[in-house]
Formats: structure tokens, C-alpha cells, sequence
């Protein structure tokens, strides 16, 4: 069979697109750890009210200007013991589960969003750097009462 002069050139060069593609994505999830969330942490979602640290949800100082929020995502609601305000410039660990159906995590103005399915725990890092009202709304539709799943944060001075 003969094949083209030009088409032979484009053959290669598309083979090398996408040799370097995968090459570029090998790097960017195993040496840069750019992956998804896997299952890493996992928990059985009937038992989410007594498995730590779900056990005591709400806002934890973790050290200078770093804290934790440990939430659970469930029928329209996020459970938090406490109302959520920390000061500008602190890095803010989430750590989320649902004890239900799948949920969504989002922070509009912001790079949080997460998908939180029952059974697994997702974390994020943000840092806020405003002072600010924010609202963590649930970003994936989970029932009829979706469109009232928020809860606000509030980052003072």
C-alpha cells in the first residue's frame, strides 16, 4: 500500500502530539501529584456521626493563621457546630463526607469544588487572602430542597 509523502509527515507528527500528550499528563499526575481524589480515606457512611473526625464537626484552630473544617454533607444541609468566621490570610483545611447521596462543595470566587460522594472523604486547602462574606453552596443537585444547601463563611479582618 502507498501512503502519501505529506501524509506520512502528518502521521508522525500526530504520533509525536500525542507520545508528548501522555508524556506531559504521566508527569503532571505522578511526579506533581496531580490526581484525582482517590480512595484513600473511606468510611462507612451509616457510621459517619461516630467515626473521627466527623465525630465533632465545625471550625478547629490547627496552628498560626491554619485551621481545619470538618463538615458532613446531607439532605440539604452542611452540619457545622458553630458559625464559621476566621481572620484574613488563613489557610483553611476541608474535610468533607456525605452520609447520603452525592453533594457538591463549592466556594464561588474561589478554586474550592469538590464533589462529595457518601462513603469518602474529600479535603481541599484554601487559602483566604480577603476579608470577605463567603457561601459554601452544594454545587450538584441532591434532592428537592437543593437549592437551600448553603452555609456562610465569613473572613474578618
Amino acid at each position: 500500500m502507498h501512503i502519501h509523502k505529506f501524509e506520512k509527515i502528518w502521521l508522525i507528527v500526530g504520533s509525536m502530539t500525542l507520545v508528548l500528550f501522555l508524556f506531559i499528563i504521566g508527569i503532571n499526575a505522578f511526579a506533581m501529584g496531580h490526581t484525582p481524589p482517590s480512595e484513600d480515606e473511606i468510611l462507612d457512611p451509616q457510621k459517619v456521626d461516630v467515626t473521627e473526625p466527623f465525630d465533632q464537626p465545625g471550625l478547629k484552630k490547627i496552628g498560626e493563621k491554619e485551621y481545619e473544617l470538618v463538615m458532613i454533607a446531607q439532605a440539604f444541609t452542611f452540619e457545622s457546630n458553630e458559625d464559621l468566621k476566621i481572620p484574613s490570610g488563613a489557610t483553611v483545611h476541608f474535610k468533607v463526607t456525605s452520609k447520603d447521596v452525592v453533594h457538591g462543595f463549592q466556594i464561588p470566587r474561589t478554586n474550592v469544588n469538590m464533589m462529595i460522594t457518601p462513603g469518602h472523604v474529600n479535603t481541599i486547602t484554601h487559602t483566604f487572602d480577603k476579608p470577605g462574606q463567603f457561601l459554601i453552596l452544594c454545587n450538584e443537585y441532591c434532592g428537592v430542597g437543593h437549592q437551600a444547601m448553603g452555609v456562610p463563611l465569613e473572613v474578618i479582618e
